[in-house]
């Protein structure tokens, strides 16, 4: 196991381990590489083949979901499924979804689509199946609580629609292969034996059923080797299990641990804060990472006096960090804690006329017009693909409405036949009028099936984006989004093109090129990397990600850490991993922001700053309260009537300048330098009146005292920062007098 911290080298380490083995004399074939993005594997696999050349092809390495898509293509048939199954992204799993909440006439309210979704993820991913989760008593219960007792059945429609479809869901690609290894002990001892040495990235991120995958390919060589930071685990929300690298020594006795602690990346400044945030958790794998780049700048923390406020404040630094010191707008970074934050960042940056991006929003295959197209590849490849079915069969429109669409779906279930079957034997089925151009629609799939059989994927791509009639119906569009939606279906068939024409790979027919893209649809699908934007994005999507210079924004109780994560030890030592993560994104410069103040379903409220803030030391901070404009200074009137308003205290008259920011209930007011020999006192018998000294918020007079031992909570009065409530058991008082 190697344990490697934040910018400690991890993808190299990996390459230069799969590089040694091959050199060792491994047979490339018998190597499996797992990881989490498409983007890691094709790094890792580029950086390989440039130290052992075209061996490195060879190697099986990927995404548990492409690994294992790949495997049961070879072996679905055992599993009933044929090799050519869809894989259904999101959206067609919703889009199933919304189909049986409807013919089961449930309120899509309390059975919203996500829901659902989220409900039966979580089940796979705990390899629970319909039939298992219809017997747990506990599940029922749960659902039954929560006033959704029709979850089971749920459940068990969409799972025997998709199969009916020849059908797998992401979670299915886990779950499928988990029953394949365990029913079939012949084909788990073939790849048991075929992957003789197995690698794991971002080993912390499994959730059970990849555990349990990887434990069983493992189990006969024990050839295994994980990578990961027990520090960097932030995807509980999808099922990740902190657990399974904090227990790899029990799994594997004989176990080798090796800790990567030198932080190639950040300055000795944002390295040492790292370390003071994350040694706050209990849970963890011991490591004491380090530096040696310069120490660099002390971290800016900056106060707004509303989220608009924090908004202004952040683009006009970018603004005066980039002109100050010739930097590019893509070596900056503002990074949040929920996409609602971004609204806030993005007007200021519009303002401000600085380009910028959003990781993680609408990707190019999400789009209308890219899932009309590729539905028509899917239709063409696996007939039996409802969810395309549905999607394009009256598009372009084709005078078959919903009615018709009802008719087959009811006459497929009362015949016991697939829809496809109903589709092509249409005069038999359906009435006269509606069957005709059910036929003809048939008729165009099955040309596509005949003709596209051995051509490449752009020649059968074209071909169908042709003669469906979709791209005539775009190019007829000529308002701008028609424009628009016709230039991405051009740029789509120029990536198949592309697909087409590339050398390092034998198979380049469509439906190669459609397995590839499902398994994409739910990754981040970046674009240029290098471009000149300043790059947006939620702190779950920065994992993996180095920026020179960083704005972590929104540190405030309730937000970050989330008001969620505040009932269990455990949740709340996520949040501090996810703070973690956020500022090791940072190279030479990290800035923290948060602001006093915030609307919440319209209401302003007061905010509190988070508890992160006080557990960095305070000597590697910069406390910056009075954030000066650039040298443009688009927002300079706006922050005088916004600190005329007072919101924070009792009314005055208007001033021409700023009002004094409100005090905080941080100790980032100023640091205090505790007296010589500070000791702590026996506060059991502390008294309102008193005089105490804190190490950090300094000096301060007890104003109130509330509640019984051992529980006892002090509201004390600081000479620097003012009121703060503390616990006195925890406290660390000093009784001056």
């Amino acid at each position: 196991m190697i344990i490697a911290g934040a910018g400690s080298g991890k993808t190299r380490v990996i390459t230069y381990r799969v590089a040694h083995l091959i050199r060792s004399g491994v047979d490339a074939f018998n190597i499996l590489v797992l990881t989490f993005t498409n983007k890691a594997a094709k790094e890792m696999r580029e950086r390989i083949t440039h130290v052992v050349g075209t061996e490195a092809r060879n190697i099986w390495m990927g995404t548990f979901h492409s690994v294992f898509a790949k495997i049961l293509r070879v072996e679905a048939e055992k599993l009933g499924y044929p090799s050519n199954f869809t894989i259904y992204d999101t959206d067609d799993s919703k889009s199933v979804l919304r189909a049986i909440l409807k013919e089961m006439n449930l309120d899509d309210k309390l059975y919203s689509v996500n829901h659902v979704l989220s409900r039966i993820s979580s089940a796979k991913n705990n390899l629970i199946s319909w039939m298992e989760y219809a017997k747990n008593e506990q599940i029922l219960a749960d659902d039954n609580e929560s006033r959704r007792p029709m979850m089971a059945k749920i459940y068990e429609t969409y799972a025997t629609r998709c199969f009916k479809a020849g059908a797998m869901d992401f979670d299915d690609l886990l779950f499928k292969t988990n029953e394949l290894l365990k029913r079939y002990p012949d084909v788990l001892n073939k790849y048991q034996h075929k992957f003789k040495y197995l690698m794991v990235d971002e080993y912390q991120d499994t959730n059970f059923s990849q555990y349990l995958i990887v434990k069983k390919l493992a189990a006969v060589t024990e050839n295994i080797c994980v990578v990961g930071d027990d520090a960097q685990s932030i995807y509980a929300f999808r099922g990740a299990n902190i657990q399974n690298i904090l227990n790899f020594e029990k799994d594997y006795p004989d176990a080798k641990i090796f800790k990567l602690e030198q932080n190639y990346r950040s300055t000795q400044n944002i390295v040492n804060i790292s370390n003071s945030i994350i040694s706050n958790n209990k849970e963890q794998l011991k490591k004491n990472v380090f530096s040696q780049n310069e120490v660099g700048d002390r971290i800016k923390v900056m106060r707004a006096f509303s989220d608009n406020e924090e908004g202004k404040m952040v683009a006009e630094a970018i603004m005066q960090d980039r002109s100050t010191n010739g930097l590019k707008w893509s070596d900056f970074a503002i990074l949040y804690r929920t996409n609602a934050q971004s609204r806030a960042m993005e007007e200021a940056l519009r303002k401000m006329g600085t380009p910028y991006k959003i990781y993680g929003g609408l990707s190019f295959y999400q789009r209308k017009e890219i899932k009309d197209l590729i539905a028509y590849f899917r239709l063409t490849f696996n007939p039996n693909d409802e969810v395309a079915m549905k999607r394009v069969i009256n598009y372009p429109k084709r005078a078959i409405g919903d009615t018709t669409i009802d008719k087959i779906i009811i006459s497929a279930d009362q015949h016991k036949l697939t829809q496809w079957e109903i589709i092509t034997s249409a005069q038999m089925y359906l009435d006269g009028r509606s069957a005709g151009p059910v036929a003809t629609f048939g008729t165009l799939i099955q040309s596509f099936q005949v003709v596209t059989k051995n051509m490449t994927a752009y020649d059968a791509a074209l071909h169908i984006a042709q003669h469906s009639g979709l791209l005539k119906d775009l190019y007829d569009d000529k308002s701008v989004e028609g424009l628009n939606r016709y230039e991405n279906i051009q740029e789509l068939l120029n990536g198949i093109k592309e697909f087409s024409e590339r050398e390092d790979i034998e198979e380049k027919g469509l439906d190669v090129f459609m397995q590839d893209i499902a398994l994409l649809t739910n990754d981040d699908n970046d674009k240029n990397p290098n471009a000149e934007t300043v790059s947006l994005m939620t702190i779950h999507s920065s994992k993996g990600l180095e920026f020179p210079n960083v704005y972590v924004v929104g540190l405030e109780e309730n937000l970050f850490p989330s008001q969620m994560s505040l009932n269990s030890r455990s949740d709340l030592e996520e949040e501090r991993r996810l703070f973690y993560v956020a500022v090791t994104r940072a190279k030479t410069k990290l800035n923290i922001s948060y602001a006093t103040s915030r609307f919440k379903f319209g209401t302003l409220i007061n905010c509190e700053p988070s508890r992160f803030l006080d557990e960095i030391d305070a000597k590697y901070l910069e406390l910056d309260y009075s954030a000066k404009p650039a040298a443009s200074s688009f927002f300079e009137n706006e922050r005088q009537q916004w600190a005329r308003k007072d919101t924070f205290s009792k009314p005055q008259a208007p001033t021409s300048k700023p009002s004094t920011p409100p005090k905080t209930t941080s100790m980032l007011a100023k640091a205090h330098i505790p007296t010589p020999g500070f000791a702590p006192s026996d506060t059991s018998n502390l008294q309102t009146g008193m005089e105490v000294e804190h190490e950090r918020f300094g000096f301060g007079k007890v104003l109130q005292l509330e509640g019984n031992k051992p529980d006892i909570k002090a509201t004390i009065f600081f000479k620097e920062i003012g009121n703060k409530q503390l616990l006195l058991k925890f406290a660390k008082l000093r009784i001056v007098g």
